[in-house]
């Protein structure tokens, strides 16, 4: 009876503390470290260096993420790239393995890791997609065929170490990649935030200081430039993921390939070919950038109602509106706002202007047929106007294009 008893009072024991019998403090810390490496394996080896190959990692921290990821999410390396690079090469498409736009919102925010599931039973996106993946003898004989050995191993060392507290530890680490991943990043980061480029897809950053999912919180940046291995753009935003690269950098274990190209201002000069280089090379920023000047002529604009008294005109209400919309890609506006739009246009010729010089200044990079030579001329003449257009805001811009000089995009 006394050796059961001892038994029983281990068992209890064991069951509320584990072997290490730490304090629930404790076991929360450990479990937000569990989650943080598993965000940090995602960002740094799944997607900067295998789905984008942004990033050349050493094959020590290399093999880390890869094993830590079967350890904590079960995921198979080529699964998950091959989505991914579908994500990117059919975006908000029908054909988007996990797209807001398509699939709704609330589709994706609930059922995200189902849609994977799905996408990675699909032979012909794995053959397409997966190419460059690992296919030495560890992921061919354990990770790929056994991908929930991992999982089920590490639900055994937290039930050892923690108690019965190890099965909530676990359960959290395993909904953490589906939540933040498949849910917050592939749902919100279409749907939700902010803009700094006019990207292609509807892609938004959620926030500029995210720690949490390591830096993909930025997503309207990375769809801007996907081959980036740096996904902060401004001075206000923080990219975890591109801080730990950085520190692996320091030791040797990892080497950036590309960041965002940079634009420098020195010295105003007449455009010429470097000019158009810069241009071509920093268009999502140029673009951008031109949109603030947008913006700063419908608030100079609005300025001078709220001055003349005529603040809540009908006037008043359309440069509103025009402020949030025409800096906009016409394909972003939505369709019951082009006549209104249209109606400013015409009720504001200043406007108007602007909107007809941003898209002659978009066809120096999407005519194809036309010379290096040709295309200097033109940039040469498009300056000329805009800066004789009596447009304060597109004058400085203009001067400030050509000022303006590219810095190589490698770290």
């Amino acid at each position: 009876m006394d050796f059961l008893n001892t038994v029983l009072s281990l068992l209890a024991d064991w069951a509320g503390n584990g072997l290490l019998g730490l304090s629930g403090w404790a076991m929360l810390g450990i479990t937000l470290v569990l989650t943080h490496l598993t965000i940090v394996s995602v960002t740094l080896y799944l997607h900067r260096a295998q789905a984008h190959r942004s990033l050349d990692l050493h094959p020590l921290p290399a093999h880390f993420f890869r094993f830590w990821l079967w350890l904590t999410t079960g995921m198979v390396t080529k699964e998950w790239v091959s989505i991914h690079r579908k994500h990117h090469a059919k975006c908000e498409t029908a054909d988007d393995p996990h797209s807001p736009v398509t699939h709704g919102l609330s589709t994706v925010l609930r059922r995200g890791a189902e849609l994977y599931r799905a996408e990675a039973k699909n032979a012909e996106t794995m053959a397409k997609f997966g190419h460059g993946t690992p296919n030495d003898w560890i992921e061919r004989k354990v990770y790929t065929p056994h991908s929930a050995l991992g999982v089920s191993l590490l639900l055994v060392v937290l039930l050892a170490l923690f108690g019965a507290w190890g099965a909530t530890m676990w359960a959290v680490t395993m909904v953490w990649i589906p939540v933040t991943a498949a849910g917050i990043i592939n749902g919100l980061g279409h749907a939700k935030g902010y803009r700094n480029f006019e990207a292609p897809d509807a892609s938004t950053n959620l926030v500029p200081w995210g720690v949490v999912i390591g830096g993909e919180e930025l997503h309207n940046n990375h769809h801007t430039f996907p081959t980036s291995a740096k996904f902060s753009v401004k001075r206000f935003e923080f990219d975890l993921g591109w801080a730990y690269i950085r520190l692996l950098q320091a030791f040797r274990l990892a080497q950036p390939r590309k960041i965002p190209p940079q634009m420098l201002e020195g010295e105003i000069k007449p455009a010429d070919q470097q000019t158009l280089e810069t241009l071509i090379a920093n268009r999502y920023e140029v673009m951008a950038r031109f949109g603030r000047e947008m913006r700063a002529t419908c608030r100079r604009e609005l300025k001078r109602l709220k001055s003349e008294g005529a603040k809540q005109s009908a006037q008043w209400r359309q440069l509103k509106l025009a402020k949030r919309w025409l800096p906009r890609d016409a394909d972003r506006v939505p369709a019951e706002l082009v006549a209104q739009l249209q109606a400013v246009r015409e009720a504001m010729p200043t406007l108007d202007t602007l909107v007809q010089m941003r898209e002659e200044l978009r066809q120096l990079w999407t005519r194809t047929n036309v010379s290096a030579e040709q295309l200097v001329k033109d940039l040469q003449a498009w300056c000329q106007r805009a800066e004789d257009s009596g447009i304060a805001e597109l004058r400085a811009f203009s001067m400030r294009l050509r000022a303006s000089r590219s810095m190589p995009a490698l770290a």
